[in-house]
């Protein structure tokens, strides 16, 4: 397992959320149970969107991303902890965590960046609701998200690159169900200094500076609903945005929780438990979210599956 003067390590052992092996089933079946909710929730919703030109709008562009990005965040780590569990296998080899911390940081990053992206785009339709379709333009929507996309592969490069020059010397065992990048760094037996000072600088720039966006957004959102004067306008300014804000909520908290906890109680057990909020629960309740309280994607889902085309719904493919 050791190679070289740099006694650098080839693999790496997960040791997952449970150690007790009679529990071992249950937690396959539950953690593949959501994946594929997870999975077949998000693809729905990317195609009511995809095959309804009604919902060929910024905000629907943007949540289909989302969707995408979901996917791709659970994919992630989930796959290779079912297989883990499944084969009764901790193991993980080296360049299989890098791959999966490149990974899980360009999606988790672009979570961020597409939630942000969405509260302006909200911002936009209630503050300047005569200029949206001029300002919200298809070229402008998709030069967002190509950046947003940019942005995290870049970011995401970096940190898998920093990860390179960190030596592993005893401390191969990760408290983890995936290859998180903190952890990661917390088992390295080199200096880390530099690490820490990229991860944190990361950290306030891609998360910090899109949450200050998203409040800013909806400062703006809610001053302009209060100027408002009828309750039916802000009734139907707020939906909207209730949805989106709803997802928000749940994505920061759950993942300030996790570290909030982790710091508090110090225990890499805990964090990882806590870490299956953000990573697994909360992909898996946007489908519902969304879907559940907008009106335009529950009938473009049962048109398309009825296969009928009223007036206003979808156009058969």
């Amino acid at each position: 397992m050791e190679r070289g003067n740099d006694t650098q390590i080839s693999e790496f052992l997960l040791l997952g959320l449970l150690e007790e092996p009679e529990l071992q089933p249950l937690l396959f079946g539950l953690f593949l149970s959501m994946y594929l909710i997870t999975v077949f929730g998000n693809l729905l919703i990317i195609l009511a969107v995809g095959s309804d030109s009604h919902l060929h709008t910024p905000m629907y562009f943007f949540l289909a991303n989302l969707s995408f990005v979901d996917i791709c965040f659970t994919s992630t780590t989930i796959p290779k902890m079912l297989q883990n569990t499944q084969t009764q296998s901790k193991v993980i080899t080296y360049k299989g965590c890098i791959t999966q911390i490149y990974f899980l940081i360009v999606f988790a990053v672009l979570d961020v960046l597409l939630l942000s992206v969405m509260a302006y785009d909200r911002y936009v339709a209630i503050c300047y609701p005569l200029h949206y379709t001029v300002i919200m333009n298809p070229r402008l929507c998709g030069l967002l998200v190509l950046v947003s996309w940019i942005m995290c592969i870049l970011n995401s490069l970096l940190q898998s690159l920093m990860m390179l020059r960190l030596s592993f010397c005893t401390h191969f065992q990760i408290p983890h169900f995936f290859c998180e990048l903190n952890q990661m760094i917390q088992l390295a037996c080199s200096d880390t200094f530099l690490n820490n000072m990229v991860m944190y600088f990361a950290a306030v720039l891609l998360a910090g500076g899109p949450f200050i966006g998203i409040l800013y957004s909806y400062s703006k959102i809610v001053s302009s609903i209060l100027g408002i004067s009828s309750a039916q306008g802000k009734y139907k300014a707020f939906s909207t945005c209730a949805s989106h804000l709803s997802v928000v909520c749940l994505f920061y908290c759950t993942m300030l929780g996790v570290y909030l906890s982790s710091a508090a109680t110090h225990s890499s057990h805990s964090s990882a438990v806590a870490s299956v909020m953000y990573t697994v629960i909360t992909p898996m309740l946007n489908p519902f979210i969304y879907s559940l309280r907008n009106r335009d994607i529950k009938r473009a889902l049962k048109t398309f599956f009825v296969k009928e085309t009223p007036r206003g719904q979808l156009s058969k493919d």
